[in-house]
């Protein structure tokens, strides 16, 4: 979500880039063979290294060949083995400031030369891959495997570190991995450089190097802000609203790297309550007065939000929810139940590809009722949809209330795709160990909640337990449920 209007900003990292220091040309970037070029409609891209080679600019190319070459020169620069570390990463600080006023033809370029033009020596690779498998099963193994080990390590990672020597190099790097995500689906020759550094930032990002902390209402205002700018599923609409989320029967956890101290990197909001909550709208009233902490039994997890898109595949949220379990227990020993009240996201768009699949399962009774409820016998997929479009106007007897909750049941209760839950939500807390506990009907009955799953939510519950057991069922093949959710199943 972006920043309100009513927050305001500072602007400005946009500086004159200094002259990078010319350098002369180290051996750490490999040659490798020239790339094939890239097709792109009919028109032929010129590959980086055809680029490299070439004079003149060609169509919409950014970066003409000669201020390719020297850009490629300074990056080389900042690895070349004659230069310290903090020189490196001086050097690093040019490109970085280069790249913050650069266009973003510019910056893809920026990249690809990242992505390859620092490959791993293809020939010193092979032959240590040689060795390696003519040692294995001799005294020479271990060794040799190191050899190998060394020789497949690009020269691309070591550039990423010298750019995470000097101060902000770190966010610099999480920033520009976010910068690229819209382009790695049309040219996979950044994908070298994605993996790389998905690969580096889950060394850097792991759970041991983070801090767990709360965010109150006493918290730096720039941490509130940042609250409100990344809250990702339930939008914060004022400061009102804030510190509503923040009272006294509510905590908030974020998880903090020490080189990016100021910017939580996943934040968990939590409602302390007496029992499981079906609906988002009391949680959200600012009007409402503060729960008694002393008959709160039941921790809520309404909202969980990662807030670096250029940390993708770096996963630590079922870390943040043991660690959170935990503080709360030493805080609160009352609490028993630790539950989320969960969005389904992806429920809306598979039934519209899967109305009609699920239409067929129906038995011929339930098909007449629902067609009779939909005001067309046989039901067809469309009727059944457009009656779905107001779903808070249905009663609790309606038939199309109950498929649609049948549907729902299977979506998060059968629907795997490569051994996971299909909806990213329940893709992460089952994944954690949590099982598919109750469906709520209208548990968000706002634009977003009715846009996404015609207002349903879920209930994720976190038994402590049987999180080992739930983890076990799920790599078989098979999510665990509640019985509430296994009887929609059955009618």
């Amino acid at each position: 979500m972006n920043t309100p209007t009513w927050i305001s900003r500072g602007v400005s990292k946009l500086m004159p880039a200094p002259k990078a220091a010319k350098t002369a040309e180290p051996t750490g970037a490999a040659a490798v063979p020239a790339p094939t070029p890239v097709q792109r409609g009919k028109a032929t891209v010129r590959s980086t290294r055809e680029r490299l080679e070439a004079t003149l600019r060609q169509g919409d190319e950014a970066l003409s060949p000669r201020m390719l070459r020297r850009t490629l020169e300074e990056l080389r620069g900042i690895i070349d083995a004659r230069v310290s570390e903090v020189e490196g990463g001086r050097r690093a600080m040019a490109v970085a400031a280069w790249y913050a006023g650069a266009t973003p033809a510019r910056r893809r370029d920026l990249w690809l030369l990242m992505s390859e033009m620092f490959v791993a020596d293809p020939v010193k690779a092979k032959e240590a891959q040689a060795r390696f498998a003519a040692a294995v099963g001799t005294p020479d193994e271990a060794v040799a495997e190191v050899h190998y080990r060394r020789a497949t390590v690009s020269p691309r990672r070591r550039l990423l570190q010298r750019f995470s020597v000097y101060p902000g190099g770190v966010q610099f790097l999480v920033d520009m991995r976010a910068d690229m995500q819209a382009s790695l689906r049309s040219d996979k020759r950044l994908q070298a450089l994605d993996v790389e550094m998905e690969y580096m930032f889950s060394t850097w990002f792991d759970v041991g190097f983070l801090d767990l902390r709360r965010i109150s209402w006493d918290s730096p205002a720039s941490l509130i802000e940042k609250l409100i700018q990344y809250e990702a599923v339930h939008d914060i609409k004022s400061w009102a609203d804030v510190k509503n989320r923040l009272d006294s029967d509510r905590r908030c956890y974020g998880f903090f790297h020490p080189r990016l101290p100021e910017v939580p990197l996943i934040f968990v909001e939590v409602a302390l309550v007496d029992e499981i909550a079906s609906d988002i709208v009391p949680l959200l009233d600012e009007s409402a007065a503060a729960a008694d902490l002393q008959k709160a039994t039941t921790a809520i997890f309404y909202s969980i939000s990662n807030t670096q898109v250029g940390l993708r595949g770096v996963s630590f949220g079922d870390s943040l929810i043991k660690r959170v379990v935990e503080t709360l227990k030493d805080e609160f020993p009352k609490l028993r139940t630790f539950a989320t009240l969960s969005p389904i996201p992806g429920l809306r768009a598979w039934l519209g590809r899967q109305v009609t699949a699920q239409l067929e399962r129906l038995d011929e009774r339930s098909l007449r009722d629902l067609g009779r409820a939909v005001g067309f016998e046989p039901p067809s997929a469309e009727h059944v949809l457009a009656a779905w479009d107001k779903p808070l106007a249905l009663d609790a007897k309606s038939p199309a209330r109950q498929f649609l909750l049948q549907c729902a049941a299977q979506y998060l209760g059968r629907e795997l795709q490569e051994g996971k839950p299909l909806d990213p939500v329940a893709r992460f807390h089952l994944g954690n160990g949590a099982r598919v506990e109750r469906l709520n009907w209208a548990g968000d009955p706002s634009a977003k909640g009715l846009k996404q799953s015609y207002g349903l939510m879920v209930n994720y519950l976190y038994d402590l337990k049987r999180l080992d057991k739930h983890r076990a069922l799920l790599a078989q093949g098979r999510i665990p449920i509640a019985g509430e959710v296994e009887s929609l199943l059955k009618n």
